[in-house]
C-alpha cells in the first residue's frame, strides 16, 4: 500500500468544491476510498432521530467526507504538494515548495 500524503493532524485547505479555500485540521483519512474529514469543512445536515443518548432527536450539522483529491496541505501558511525523501534511512514526507520535512 502507498504511504499517503495528507495524515490526521494536518492542516488542509480546500482547493475544489463548495466549501473551496476553507482550512482546518484534518479529524480523519479514510485510505480506502480516498476520503477525508476536515474539521468546520463539507457541513452537512442531520437528521436524528430520538434515542436515549439524543432524546429529543432533531437536527444538527457534522462534517461530511470529502476526496482526498480536493484539499491541499498546508505548510507555512501556503498550499503545497508533497513529496517523499529518504532520510537516515526512513521515508519522510517534503513540502515540494520549501523542501522542508513535514513530519
Amino acid at each position: 500500500m502507498a504511504t499517503s500524503k495528507i495524515k490526521k493532524g494536518d492542516t488542509v485547505r480546500v482547493i475544489a468544491g463548495r466549501s473551496r479555500d476553507k482550512e482546518g485540521k484534518v479529524t480523519s483519512v479514510d485510505v480506502k476510498n480516498h476520503k477525508v474529514v476536515v474539521e468546520g469543512v463539507n457541513l452537512v445536515t442531520k437528521h436524528m432521530k430520538p434515542s436515549a443518548a439524543n432524546p429529543d432527536g432533531g437536527i444538527r450539522e457534522q462534517e461530511a467526507a470529502i476526496d482526498i483529491s480536493n484539499v491541499m496541505l498546508v505548510s507555512d501558511g501556503k498550499t503545497t504538494r508533497v513529496g517523499f525523501k529518504i532520510e537516515n534511512g526512513k521515508k519522510v514526507r517534503v513540502a515540494k515548495k520549501t523542501g522542508k520535512t513535514i513530519d
